[in-house]
């Protein structure tokens, strides 16, 4: 009677080592693991396996006559106030996602301050989206960052949804200029350099 096949998994006719389901599995993870936190900096959250990855640092400007539908979404801010992109048309609107572990949202946090409170008597509106954060940690880092607008949960993705086209689902932090019309003006992919914002706002205002 011929021996029943080892479970192991074996290099045929090799004096490799065998190489078990269980050691091939970690193996992956672990690969699969590294792969993620060199995309997400230091970001070891287990919630969030989708890869929410820094952008890439690409911007845009959109002349005004090539510029898409205005987008629609809402949603309740952390302190609970109603908020609706169709309300906010007439003002210029600057759109962050952002999540409170991710680098490069610490990093351009007190830059993105500056400018919002710069541009407040300018009819310029600034609006965080949240992408994995409940209440506890983003007003976390709202308080510690002193962020002067109020951001919106995105746990489901609603809001990203509506943005598509405009924020890939694997570029966090990424910013847009939102025209007074509600179309998308500009967009930077990864932190906000802060001049290239301020020329990217300064050209919708002139508009």
């Amino acid at each position: 009677m011929s021996a029943r096949p080892s479970r192991s998994l074996r290099l045929a006719r090799s004096g490799s080592p065998a190489i078990t389901r269980r050691t091939a599995l970690s193996a992956a993870g672990a690969a699969g693991g590294a792969l993620l936190l060199a995309a997400c900096g230091t970001d070891t959250s287990g919630r969030y396996d989708s890869g929410y990855v820094a952008g890439d640092g690409v911007t845009a400007e959109i002349p005004a006559d090539e510029r898409g539908e205005p987008l629609e979404f809402s949603g309740t801010t952390y302190d609970g106030e109603a908020f609706s992109s169709v309300d906010a048309r007439g003002e210029v609107l600057v759109l962050n996602v952002w999540y409170a572990s991710c680098p490069p949202c610490r990093a351009e946090a007190p830059d993105l301050k500056a400018i919002a409170e710069e541009y407040a008597d300018q009819g310029v509106r600034f609006l965080g989206v949240n992408v994995r954060d409940e209440a506890g940690p983003a007003q976390a880092f709202e308080e510690k960052y002193q962020i002067p607008y109020p951001s919106l949960p995105d746990l489901d993705a609603t809001i990203l949804y509506a943005l598509r086209g405009s924020v890939a689902p694997n570029a966090v932090p990424s910013t847009l200029v939102i025209d007074v019309e509600g179309r998308v003006a500009a967009r930077i992919s990864g932190a906000a350099d802060p001049s290239v914002l301020r020329t990217m706002i300064d050209t919708v205002l002139a508009e």
